[in-house]
């Protein structure tokens, strides 16, 4: 019969399009769980993250400091040929007094011309030529600190910039801090965890923190002045060393019965 076929033919493609609705317009009636099982997966535990802080003095055993020789003069030949004279006899005595050649290095090498002009006692056309030779000089033995210096002085040098007290090798400190500082971290998680009613798990990263820390904070002394010609010399305290090395930890947390929640 026409009716009859005409009704089926209609309810087949009903039926067809609302399948084609539902997957091509995303019909609720459709939809599996699998997203949802996805998204459950892809959430990583709970975690706590700490930063931990050792703290180690110890004694310097290498002193540093910079000498160097300043000359002025009329001209720049004379000038320069006057500080290589004083900075060779300034190198040897420093050799004399058991400084190794590795231990001294040029730290900075400097020519300046300057003009008077604004001096009443000197023509607008008058010019000085500063020379100045700086040496980097590392003192092992911390008992001749003061001796170094003035022996220095007395070979003709007139520029000295502070002495910086340092460790030769750091390497056994710096573990030392490091130590202190995932004990440090392991207390602060822990602190935390029962105030909140949970327990710490493993550790899932670790890194140290890079700016203030990490270095050794010293004593220093900015300037000297000594005397010269058996005048007495100038107390150095040497003081002690301070390292602070500091340690970012991520700790997995547990529920209060020691499982992943």
């Amino acid at each position: 019969m026409p009716g009859v076929q005409t009704r089926r033919f209609l309810a087949i493609a009903l039926v067809t399009a609302l399948s084609v609705t539902g997957v091509l317009g995303g019909g609720s009636w459709l939809r599996t769980p699998t997203v949802f099982a996805q998204d459950a997966a892809s959430v990583g535990p709970r975690t706590i993250t700490v930063v931990g802080e050792g703290v180690v003095n110890v004694e310097p055993n290498v002193a540093r400091t910079n000498i160097g020789v300043e000359i002025v003069r009329s001209s720049v030949e004379e000038a320069t040929a006057e500080n290589s004279r004083i900075v060779d006899m300034l190198l040897a005595t420093l050799l004399e007094l058991g400084i190794e050649e590795r231990d001294l290095q040029t730290n900075s090498f400097n020519v300046y011309a300057e003009n008077f002009g604004m001096d009443a006692s000197t023509s607008d056309t008058a010019v000085q030529y500063r020379v100045s030779n700086m040496v980097t000089v590392i003192i092992r033995d911390l008992d001749r600190i003061g001796e170094v210096i003035e022996a220095a002085i007395t070979a003709g040098a007139n520029n000295i910039f502070g002495i910086e007290f340092l460790l030769d090798d750091a390497t056994a400190a710096r573990s030392e801090a490091r130590q202190l500082a995932v004990e440090a971290a392991n207390t602060n998680a822990q602190e935390l965890a029962a105030l909140t009613g949970v327990q710490v798990g493993r550790i899932l990263s670790i890194s140290e923190v890079i700016g203030g820390t990490g270095g050794f904070y010293n004593n220093s002394i900015s300037s000297l002045q000594l005397g010269v010609g058996g005048a007495e010399r100038a107390p150095i305290q040497l003081g002690q060393l301070r390292l602070a090395m500091q340690l970012q930890i991520t700790y997995e947390l547990l529920d209060a019965t020691g499982e992943q929640d």
